[in-house]
């Protein structure tokens, strides 16, 4: 049985540690300054309650999955106390902050870089966990959640590879979703919104026929705007222009104060065109 740490259990975070729960391992986390849905998902889920210090002493592995934002952050606290076991970042974030995250944690500390790809694993949904880094500790985060919803793949020893493709597929998967909705406003505007439906829907696919997304953007844009200015950052680095993710970040920070609502599609765009 492996001891993890999980930093912290959100709506990803807690299901997923429920996995390596379910795969027979023990999975802790730490109460202080969280919310109370937070606590709610923690027991639901099966986690262990205790301090940071004694997470960091007991635990073998740690799995930090947060909004972007915080990634350093947590890393910065996890140094500043101390730990030496396999530090997995499964956090949104471009490779350069994966490298800023190995530069912070202790010389000991052996990172796994690695991205969720995928709906959080309740309802039949399984998700994937990318990884990449040495081999012994990305063969430990497999095992972590054998047989269960999280399937693993390994990317290779690189760090900085599971980021790039996290990145790259939310550049179009939650930019995409962005553009959608303000298709369907601007048509709505107009009055044809019906009409940009039916043409959409003759397409397979299409997020412009999905419209009841839009209220799911909206909740959960408070954390998807850092995550798309992470990659318009990643962009920038490779000499590509970042604006598109960069105008959707500022797009959906018009719905920062809707995080985990639930909206009407009409509630959601009135939102969107004034704030």
């Amino acid at each position: 049985m492996t001891t993890i740490g999980l930093l912290h259990p959100g709506s990803m975070g807690a299901p997923v540690g429920a996995c390596a729960v379910q795969a027979g391992h023990r999975v802790l986390w730490t109460p202080e300054g969280r919310s109370e849905a937070t606590r709610a998902r923690a027991e639901q889920y099966s986690l262990e309650a205790a301090t940071l210090e004694q997470l960091l002493a007991d635990a073998d592995v740690l799995l930090s999955l947060c909004p972007p934002a915080a990634a350093v952050d947590i890393a910065q606290q996890v140094a500043d106390i101390g730990f030496t076991g396999v530090y997995i970042d499964a956090n949104a974030v471009r490779p350069a902050t994966v490298l800023g995250i190995a530069d912070v944690l202790p010389k000991e500390t052996v990172l796994v870089d690695a991205a969720v790809v995928g709906s959080p694993p309740v309802a039949g949904k399984t998700p994937t966990l990318y990884l990449a880094g040495p081999a012994d500790a990305t063969d430990l985060a497999e095992e972590l959640f054998a047989a269960t919803a999280v399937h693993t793949t390994v990317l290779g020893t690189e760090p900085g590879q599971a980021s790039a493709l996290k990145l790259a597929y939310s550049s179009f998967q939650k930019a995409s979703r962005m553009l959608a909705a303000l298709a369907v406003g601007v048509a709505a505007e107009h009055g044809v919104d019906q009409e940009l439906a039916a043409i959409a829907a003759r397409r397979t696919g299409s997020y412009l026929a999905e419209t009841a997304y839009i209220p799911k953007t909206a909740a959960r844009a408070w954390r998807w705007g850092p995550e798309l200015e992470e990659a318009a950052e990643m962009l920038a680095d490779a000499g590509l222009p970042p604006d598109m993710l960069t105008a959707a970040a500022a797009a959906l920070a018009r719905w920062d104060d809707s995080k985990d609502q639930q909206l009407s599609i009409d509630e959601a765009l009135a939102r969107l065109a004034h704030p």
